[in-house]
């Protein structure tokens, strides 16, 4: 990673060997075309700032930083003897036995992942039957993001201010539950300061029949407000006009003039931050219930430990039903590249001292709500570790973990490959594989049109498909750790079922390196 040409911001270097500390070339020259941040800095200026503005709406973006620690400095350690969870049979203890299924915040999941709140961004717009309905097939929860009701072009608001009525919002909730069995999973709306001003808890509850609410304090890759960027002047204004701040004023005249000369092509639309404090906090979630929430849910970035302390006090003494942490390092909209660089607690040091804050809080006798992680989980070994770890031997802290960049992943490619089909201009090598009909493409298919006929490819969207499909490849491999290390059930894996492969995680998480784990076991069986 170079400091001043990133592949998020769309910059390079004219030569190979930048300065270690600058990040620019040795010798920087007048006569250099290419442009490296400073240099395109100069033309773009905030720009610049974040993740190539040019693809907002096609992309997401993460830090691509080492931040010393992270997953793969734990190693799972499987077992050879017995089985917990099930019968000690060979013809029972069988991976497709393991119970991977949980309980997240009181909500029954089928996986133990929720899909965090996907608001406003047009990323999550683009791609919302496919997220929604994958995740409501493969039985997960799903939090509508921030801001929702306030982009809706078409929402209606009362004289106060409040909202009315938000067909923007109604789609989602409804697209979700178009293929939700009613037990496993469930939809959720997220709520920022603009949103609590607006009423959307109070409108997505009573008039949507939203159970899940969840409160939103900021996320790993930003603490400064929710962003989009908006791409015609009418609609910057009407946001303005709603109260959001929008950058540069679109009603000044000669910001007017410049976007009509395509200087600029998009105005920046931010939220406010909220100021939490412990008190108002509690009293919030009280109404919230008040107002007929069954589930109060709380999403927060990673802060310092100090700042992760006061998230978890505040958690407890509202008895919420369930806390995300959100670590440092990625984001679905605009997040600034400076701040998912060097921002925020990394995900694994996040866990490390969160796991910190729940043992102090049980020493106490004070309530701790379930826990979900997130941070750049994209694969089951990285899920079955941030359980694990959590599990002193009372259950797992940990339920689960968030992910989004991922899923919306799935999503997309299974839509740019869809239309590749359509146009047929598959990648021969793709072709030669899987075949050119979309029939064909998904390994999931056949489970899928058993349970929902035709409606496969058609009011299922084969985006939806492949959420599906990657969720399944998610449980499968989960499934799989879960029996190697002879339990069946998720919530038995422990932090005994993994090791540190360097002293860096030992340190940080307390869990013995390789060469140290069981030593008196080991000595114990050899003395027979």
């Amino acid at each position: 990673m170079k400091e001043n040409a990133r592949s998020t911001t769309g910059t390079s270097l004219r030569v190979r060997d930048p300065s270690p500390l600058s990040g620019m070339c040795p010798i920087c020259i007048r006569e250099c075309r290419t442009l490296c941040e400073v240099g395109k800095s100069a033309f773009r200026g905030r720009e610049v700032l974040y993740p190539e503005p040019e693809r907002y709406g096609e992309s997401t973006a993460a830090s691509n930083k080492d931040y010393g620690l992270n997953w793969r400095d734990l190693q799972i350690m499987v077992e050879v003897r017995g089985a917990e969870g099930v019968e000690e049979d060979p013809d029972r203890a069988l991976f497709p036995n393991a119970d991977v299924a949980q309980t997240i915040g009181g909500v029954k999941v089928r996986l133990p992942v929720i899909i965090p709140g996907l608001g406003s961004t047009d990323v999550a717009r683009r791609n919302w039957l496919g997220l929604s309905m994958g995740a409501a097939a493969a039985g997960v929860v799903d939090i509508i993001g921030e801001n929702v009701c306030g982009m809706d072009d078409e929402a209606r608001f009362d004289p106060d201010g409040r909202v009315a009525d938000s067909p923007a919002l109604r789609f989602r909730v409804d697209h979700y539950r178009s293929f939700w069995d009613g037990e496993h999973g469930g939809i959720g709306v997220q709520t920022n300061v603009e949103d609590q001003r607006a009423g959307v808890d109070r409108y997505a509850v009573r008039e949507l029949g939203v159970e899940i609410i969840e409160r939103k304090w900021g996320q790993g890759a930003k603490n400064i407000g929710g962003e989009v960027r908006i791409s015609t002047i009418e609609k910057a204004a009407m946001l303005k006009r709603r109260g959001y701040i929008v950058i540069p004023d679109p009603e000044d005249p000669a910001v007017e003039e410049a976007f009509r000369q395509g200087v600029f092509d998009s105005f920046e639309r931010h939220s406010r931050i909220g100021m939490p404090e412990a008190a108002p906090f509690v009293e919030d979630v009280e109404r919230l219930r008040d107002m007929g929430a069954r589930k109060v849910f709380l999403k927060t970035g990673a802060p310092n430990p100090a700042a992760i302390a006061f998230i978890l006090k505040c958690a407890s003494q509202a008895r919420v039903d369930l806390l995300t942490l959100d670590g440092g390092g990625g984001g679905t909209g605009m997040s600034p590249v400076p701040m998912m660089q060097d921002c925020s607690t990394p995900t694994l040091y996040l866990e490390a001292i969160v796991l910190e804050g729940v043992r102090i809080l049980r020493e106490r006798g004070r309530y701790v709500p379930d826990i979900v992680i997130a941070g750049g989980f994209v694969n089951e070994t990285q899920i079955f570790k941030a359980i694990a770890m959590s599990n002193d031997g009372d259950g797992p802290v940990v339920k689960g973990v968030a992910m989004a960049r991922a899923p919306i992943t799935a999503a997309m490619k299974a839509d740019y490959f869809i239309k590749l089909a359509e146009a047929e201009d598959l990648p021969a090598a793709f072709r030669e594989r899987y075949g050119d009909d979309p029939e064909k493409f998904f390994i999931t298919l056949t489970e899928l049109r058993a349970r929902y006929a035709d409606a496969v490819g058609r009011d299922l969207p084969w985006t939806a498909v492949g959420v599906y499909t990657y969720f399944d490849r998610l449980k499968v491999g989960l499934q799989q750790l879960v029996a190697g290390c002879r339990k069946f059930r998720l919530n038995l894996i422990d932090r005994g079922d993994l090791a540190s492969l360097t002293p860096l995680a030992r340190e940080v998480t307390g869990i013995p390196m390789i060469h140290e784990y069981g030593r008196r076991a080991f000595r114990d069986i050899l003395e027979f």
